[in-house]
């Protein structure tokens, strides 16, 4: 899907103008003047439409005039889950990462598509986690307590319709 922008003048005597790459925009900000005739350097970045990861995207990284670029390349080269890693590191978890057009190194998270807590007690339990557990002895494990000791740890979020629980390092 096109992704477009809006450059917003913080001139009140200037027409903001919509743009879909990088180089659309210096194109239209090269010709962008106000009312007087005199050039606008200066612009509010907005998304405008895109799917909803890459509008969570654009939240994630903050767009301004200054990372707009890096911002397209990412868009178009990172996967959903570069995506989603990055909006969890920095909109989830306060992580500081510089947007790059390479995929950042990011911090240690673990994520998991589960619809909740409990669903990923079980999981864990399944994989192991506490141990092998005999057949006799499952219909007695309690999932509801090992989900609200799991909450202490991990979180639940919604990204562009998937429940995710993840855990910052």
């Amino acid at each position: 899907m096109t992704l477009t922008l809006h450059a917003q003048p913080y001139d009140m005597d200037a027409t903001g103008f919509y743009f879909t790459s990088y180089e659309d925009y210096t194109a239209k900000a090269d010709k962008a003047v106000n009312t007087y005739g005199q050039h606008v350097d200066e612009f509010e970045i907005q998304f405008i439409e895109g799917d909803l990861l890459d509008c969570l995207f654009a939240e994630a990284c903050g767009l301004y005039q200054s990372n707009i670029k890096a911002f397209f390349e990412c868009a178009d080269a990172w996967d959903e889950g570069d995506k989603t890693r990055f909006i969890i590191a920095v909109g989830e978890c306060g992580y500081e990462v510089a947007l790059e057009g390479t995929v950042p190194d990011l911090p240690e998270i673990d994520i998991y598509h589960e619809d909740s807590m409990k669903n990923l007690a079980i999981q864990f339990v399944d994989e192991g986690l506490f141990g092998e557990v005999p057949s006799s002895f499952a219909h007695y494990i309690d999932y509801d307590a090992i989900a609200r000791d799991l909450a202490v740890d991990y979180t639940e979020t919604r990204i562009a319709g998937n429940n995710l629980i993840y855990r910052c390092a």
